[in-house]
């Protein structure tokens, strides 16, 4: 049980993040600071997406067992008794004063992420008020969002802790990270000025929105993959095992509800099941892939939507690349948390192309202007 004095002094460190980005949004000579505030939030949480990935491919995920503290403190230093007490019954275990230091800052990260939509929040409802509830980038319900679906995403970091890293709760805390980067890239491109973009942008907006739906199921699958340590279950590309099909066994690999490496009967989890999370991964790969690329070949040919389309494209391309690569070279760290970085990269920038199909009409479109 964690006192209030721990509590105290875990929120205080929340606060310090915090204060490091208020003091690059004030500092900074954009004049629209509530703007400067919402980008810088969504670039901490970029950060901390990769730093989870990190923690969760270092094995870092257990460093201190329990939560919010760590043995009930709020930092190692403190804990560090307990820590090397565990360290000294099993060297290789979950339990580390690096991987404890890894887990910690990464929860410190994403409470300073708390505090910062806490403000948006209100700075949103205070704005939102001033201007008569006309302003639309004002408009505190997407904010209110945020607030709810962060502390959503607090319990299953939690619960990925005190239930042991069971493979759905660690995936579906990857889906809420990638999920709220997304809102808050929604929220961000309110604040800006947008290039025109020709009418025909509302043709889009059901493929685009399609494309990231597949981006998001393709992200779930390489968490499953992640979080059930199957990366390495296909070692060889393009094919797995020398075989285009190889055995596998999808029953107890996606079987959902089941403890880390094992199969819902309490047995270890088989060598095939491992090979059908990664299979089923690179499969669905090239399924969403080719799709992207197709949605972002249409919004080339629009005007206004070039400029996203061509980041698209070539955050796609680095993606395959990078994850070709991570299976080639026998899954280096610095590739496998680059490979989760450039999902969230995709993400982000779809969301883009998503917000700017429904902007034609609102953004002072001028049909004759080709800008890009």
């Amino acid at each position: 049980m964690v006192d209030s004095g721990t509590l105290f002094q875990l929120g205080s460190k929340g606060v310090f993040v915090a204060l490091l980005a208020f003091v690059i949004v004030w500092s900074s000579k954009d004049p629209d600071k509530y703007r400067k505030l919402v980008w810088v939030t969504l670039f901490l949480t970029f950060d901390v997406i990769m730093f989870g990935a990190f923690t969760r491919l270092t094995d870092s995920g257990l460093g201190c067992p329990d939560w919010p503290g760590c043995y009930g403190h709020a930092n190692p230093l403190q804990a560090m008794e307990h820590i090397r007490a565990a360290e000294a019954l099993m060297p290789d275990g979950p339990v580390t004063v690096m991987k404890a230091w890894v887990e910690m800052i990464h929860r410190y990260l994403a409470m300073g992420i708390g505090v910062l939509i806490i403000a948006i929040v209100v700075i949103s409802w205070r704005f939102w008020l001033q201007s008569g509830r006309t302003v639309h980038k004002f408009s505190p319900h997407f904010p209110v969002a945020l607030l709810i679906f962060v502390c959503i995403q607090g319990a299953f970091g939690a619960w990925t802790v005190t239930m042991k890293l069971q493979p759905i709760i660690v995936t579906i805390h990857l889906l809420l990270g990638m999920t709220l980067l997304g809102m808050l890239t929604w929220v961000g491109a309110r604040q800006k000025e947008h290039p025109p973009v020709a009418d025909r942008a509302y043709a889009l907006r059901i493929p685009a929105l399609i494309a990231l739906i597949l981006l998001t199921f393709q992200i779930a699958l390489g968490g499953w993959v992640s979080t059930n340590y199957a990366a390495l279950a296909c070692s060889d590309f393009p094919l797995c095992h020398g075989a285009v099909i190889p055995q596998m066994d999808f029953d107890n690999g996606f079987t959902l509800w089941r403890s880390l490496g094992m199969t819902a009967d309490g047995e270890y989890l088989p060598f095939p099941a491992l090979t059908a999370i990664h299979w089923t991964h690179r499969m669905f790969a090239f399924v969403v892939a080719a799709y992207i690329a197709w949605v972002c070949y249409k919004a080339y040919q629009i005007e206004g939507l070039r400029t996203t389309a061509r980041g698209v494209l070539g955050a796609l391309a680095l993606q395959i690349t990078i994850g070709i690569a991570t299976v080639s070279l026998k899954w280096p760290l610095a590739l496998a948390v680059a490979h989760n970085g450039c999902a969230a990269l995709l993400v982000l920038l779809l969301v883009m192309l998503n917000y700017k199909a429904r902007i034609p009409g609102t953004a002072g479109v001028n049909r004759g202007l080709a800008s890009s």
